[in-house]
């Protein structure tokens, strides 16, 4: 890692180079944008060792800072996580191109046709931790969606990052796009950080994908608009008319399959007069998957107090309470949620669609894994985040979200009366 004596000097030259690179990225023809990210791709492949020796001493890193397990395992790649680095790549690569996409058009009686296209935003500026995986995503989306980027990765996997991104740099100069159309903050200094939540004259908004204080600091701080990516507080509603098979197969899945990423599940709401039948047995098979479950009303590991609530466990840990009904739920979600992902168990329609109207949270899912949560999942072939505020992106921001639009007028001679 290179010393950086003027961090303000390095953040500017960045955001100049980032916006001479957006302005030609804007008519960049698909091709071009194809194939650099196919050339991305088969950089990644072909570098997997050089990368998972960069992990390598991120690792090291991480363990050296106390990381907890769940931490651990956002930041470890390996080959198979390294091919899905290269699948979600070639995903990207392979959609169609948002730019110059037609939304909407229409002629008007004074003679006028207007049309309402996809532009890009310009450049953003990605703040994220430990996801080494982030650096190949967030590049792809904004290369595909005609933004340039500006990448800061948590200083955890600032080597596995870095190889990454001289990946992507590789296919932007095979494809003779701009190489500084994806930079990467050459330091660990969080001061870049703060310089690049103030560069409203280069950067046109800011994607924050991590924790609590990572989000809270941004908010505070940023002077370019940001796209809030909040923790996950993700809650699952077991109705009384749940399928026991399928309540116990997500429940598992949702809380186990990856405790650190943002769609785990963190806590479980229990209808009262299933509490003593499926709602034990949910607790009882948690426990025996290695959960710790802090309950309130069931039988758990601990007893749940009331900082449980709300809280993001990213670890083998889960709060479970029990419900009178699925408005009690609701009100629940409503006060503890994050707006981020919740989901009901039920077969009772009428049951899923009141917790549908009734609740306003990003991702809402009816007797399906949180785990789910995840633009990947949604046919988007990469994220890069889950926006949990209302303006512009909402839910797994793909290239599609990374793009405002343009209104396109045409006339003949046309005058106004």
């Amino acid at each position: 890692m290179k010393d950086i004596a003027d961090i303000s000097a390095t953040m500017t030259e960045l955001g100049k180079r980032a916006r001479a690179a957006a302005a030609q990225l804007a008519f960049a023809s698909a091709e071009a944008k194809r194939a650099a990210l196919i050339g991305a791709a088969d950089a990644v492949w072909a570098r997997r060792e050089e990368i998972i020796a960069a992990n390598a001493r991120d690792l090291e890193f991480g363990r050296d800072k106390g990381l907890s397990p769940a931490m651990m395992d956002r930041l470890m790649l390996d080959e198979a996580r390294i091919q899905g680095i290269v699948d979600g790549l070639r995903t990207v690569a392979e959609q169609g191109d948002p730019v110059g996409e037609i939304l909407a058009e229409w002629d008007m009686p004074s003679g006028l046709h207007i049309q309402r296209v996809r532009t890009p935003l310009g450049v953003i500026g990605v703040i994220y931790e430990s996801r080494p995986n982030v650096t190949a995503d967030a590049g792809a989306l904004c290369l595909k969606s005609g933004n340039a980027v500006i990448l800061r990765g948590g200083s955890e996997s600032f080597h596995s990052s870095g190889a990454i991104h001289a990946c992507l740099v590789e296919g932007l100069r095979a494809a003779n796009l701009p190489e500084d159309a994806i930079q990467l903050v050459p330091t660990r200094d969080r001061a870049a950080v703060s310089e690049l939540l103030t560069m409203t004259d280069y950067v046109d908004v800011i994607v924050p994908r991590g924790g609590k204080g990572l989000v809270g600091l941004v908010q505070r701080e940023a002077r370019v608009p940001v796209f809030a990516h909040l923790e996950g507080i993700v809650h699952i509603y077991i109705d009384k008319a749940a399928d026991p098979e399928k309540a116990l197969r997500v429940v598992l899945n949702a809380k186990t399959r990856r405790t650190g990423i943002c769609g785990a599940a963190e806590c479980l709401l229990i209808h009262k007069d299933i509490a003593d039948g499926l709602g034990a047995d949910l607790v009882r098979a948690l426990i025996e998957a290695g959960v710790e479950v802090r309950a309130e009303g069931l039988s758990g590991s601990l007893p749940a107090t009331e900082a449980d609530w709300g809280k993001e466990h990213l670890d083998m840990i889960i709060s479970a309470r029990v419900v009178e009904d699925v408005d009690a739920a609701i009100a629940h979600i409503r006060h503890y949620g994050s707006n981020h992902t919740d989901c009901v168990i039920t077969e009772d329609d009428a049951v899923a669609a009141r917790f549908f109207e009734r609740l306003d949270s990003a991702i809402l899912m009816h007797n399906a894994s949180t785990q789910f949560a995840d633009g990947g999942e949604f046919g988007m072939g990469a994220e890069i985040g889950i926006a949990t505020g209302k303006m512009h992106a909402r839910g797994p921001v793909g290239a599609a979200q990374l793009t405002s639009f343009k209104y396109l007028v045409r006339g003949n001679g046309t005058t106004r009366a």
